[in-house]
């Protein structure tokens, strides 16, 4: 007999889960339905920016095909949505009447966007009402509403300063539309980046074409358009800034109503332990961006100190593969077996890239320290334990600034903006745990004019795609296989898959291999 398992949702996470399980399903050993809001099979939305400004199509988006799935037997539910889990009978209520029964059951909601209480906008969040002219460029149809005002050359006003509203308007920008990006605090991405990275940063979107309002509060929306649509933006010092369209990026939300409506404990994000199992549940299971690891165990060290849902795909889909090894020994062996699997391990602390053609930043771990700050360097040096040292360096007239924190010569956080190599290095370095050269200087020069030929990681070993967990080895193994291209890549390694910033690492590592090759 085969075990019943629900996903509910089906975005980029919930795609990897049912991948690794289709052996299974073909096998027998798994019944699955997929439950979708959309009705399109699961896509990547991290780039839905990038179909907005017409740099790639839906087709190329497409994670998932629904037709192929039906064929291997998936049940492909699409275009609705579940109204009530019955825990009690162990089944799905469905918007459309149909039911669907589990015998284990999958949260992969992933998250919502954050709708500002502005005037002119209903902040409901279950259903936000959004003037024409306002979009929080989350699926398909919102990317066609910024592809429209991108191809007019229509004025952008992106409101909120964290990575993906970066990204679009630099995007928009270099496509020809006239962007202005609103948001709170002296520099955009003001809980990641430190003070002199932020000011670097800011410069150099404007350098790019980017006009940025900081520190600038926003109170509501005007629509005065001739359709009725959007016309300005309003702010609390009693200005406006005008456009044609509003990009909403002011964060996302772990979808949790669900589960909270079944009785679910739920903190950011609904709340499981190390096996991805809801607590006290140990019939439904949460991956994604909905999913809090927390465990219940008060003296988990990790736990302790874990944070919330990271809001990246990279973790979300190591989720979904150890998931989906412990679902399939729960249907093809016994728990005893199943429960033998190793714990998923604890996430590291991301990477935040910022992709663009015209700029390079990387950003992580904790960055906020000064080289002259006494008693930030201090703080936590007890029982031994080495203080923090940070060394910066900045030129701010070419838009390039490092900061490197270190405790006992290991990165605890960085910053590099402008300096794209020596950016890969400390990414790498950050990784790994691995220690700094005593002399910080050597990092620099990566950057330097004897060290810009040739493009690609420096060590094969190292890993290209952090999202797809893929080292530079297997990207050249597959090259070496026939592909020539980065789609080939990535249908044939998943690298390139997620966020889309090591696109141009493959890219270089395809060149590499061609110009090696002998003549025919």
């Amino acid at each position: 007999m085969s075990e019943q398992i629900v996903i509910v949702g089906f975005g980029p996470v919930a795609a990897r889960l049912i991948d690794e399980l289709l052996p299974a399903v073909r096998g027998g050993h798994v019944s699955l339905t997929v439950v979708g809001e959309e009705t399109e099979a699961a896509y990547n939305r991290v780039l839905v920016a990038d179909l907005g400004v017409g740099r790639t199509t839906a087709d190329a988006l497409a994670l998932s095909d629904a037709a192929a799935l039906i064929a291997d037997g998936v049940d492909v539910r699409l275009g609705v949505r579940v109204r009530r889990v019955d825990r009690a009978r162990q089944q799905v209520l469905l918007s459309d009447g149909t039911t669907a029964h589990y015998e284990r059951l999958v949260f992969a909601t992933g998250s919502r966007p954050v709708i500002p209480n502005l005037t002119g906008i209903n902040p409901d969040p279950a259903s936000p009402v959004l003037p024409a002219g306002v979009t929080a460029l989350r699926d398909l149809r919102d990317a066609a509403v910024l592809q429209a005002a991108v191809d007019g050359g229509k004025r952008v006003v992106v409101l909120g300063g964290g990575v993906l509203g970066l990204e679009t308007a630099l995007a928009a920008a270099e496509e020809g539309a006239t962007v202005t990006v609103v948001h709170n605090g002296p520099h955009p991405l003001g809980r990641n980046i430190d003070r002199g990275g932020g000011a670097v940063l800011a410069a150099n979107l404007r350098q790019c074409g980017v006009r940025m309002a900081g520190n600038a509060r926003s109170t509501g929306v005007e629509h005065n358009a001739p359709d009725g649509g959007f016309s300005a933006l309003l702010l609390d010092d009693g200005s406006a800034i005008d456009g044609d369209l509003l990009v909403l990026s002011c964060g996302v939300r772990p979808r949790t109503e669900l589960a909270e409506g079944c009785g679910l404990s739920t903190g950011t994000g609904i709340l499981v332990d190390h096996r991805l199992r809801a607590h006290h549940e140990p019939h439904i299971f949460a991956i994604g961006d909905c999913a809090e690891v927390r465990c219940p165990d008060p003296a988990c060290a990790d736990c302790r100190t874990a944070k919330g849902p990271s809001g990246l795909v990279g973790p979300g889909w190591r989720q979904a593969e150890w998931l989906a090894e412990y679902l399939t020994l729960l249907a093809t062996g016994t728990q005893e077996e199943a429960d033998a699997l190793a714990a998923l391990p604890q996430e590291q602390a991301g990477v935040i890239v910022l992709k663009s053609r015209g700029m390079n930043m990387a950003v992580a771990g904790s960055n906020g320290a000064d080289p002259w700050d006494e008693d930030a360097l201090t703080a936590g040096a007890v029982n031994g334990r080495p203080r923090l040292q940070v060394a910066q360096w900045a030129d701010p007239e070419h838009g390039r600034y490092v900061k490197m924190t270190t405790r006992g010569g290991v990165l605890e956080g960085l910053v590099a903006v402008g300096m794209p190599r020596t950016a890969a290095e400390l990414v790498g370095l950050f990784e790994r745990g691995a220690e700094l050269p005593a002399d910080r200087s050597l990092l620099l020069r990566l950057d330097g004019p004897d060290q810009l030929v040739g493009s690609g990681p420096a060590d094969p070993a190292g890993t290209v795609c952090r999202c797809a967990g893929v080292s530079g080895a297997k990207i050249q193994d597959a090259v070496e296989g026939g592909c020539s291209t980065v789609a080939d890549v990535s249908k044939a390694t998943r690298a390139g898959t997620g966020c889309g910033g090591c696109h141009d690492n493959i890219r270089g590592l395809i060149e590499k291999h061609f110009q090696a090759a002998p003549a025919a």
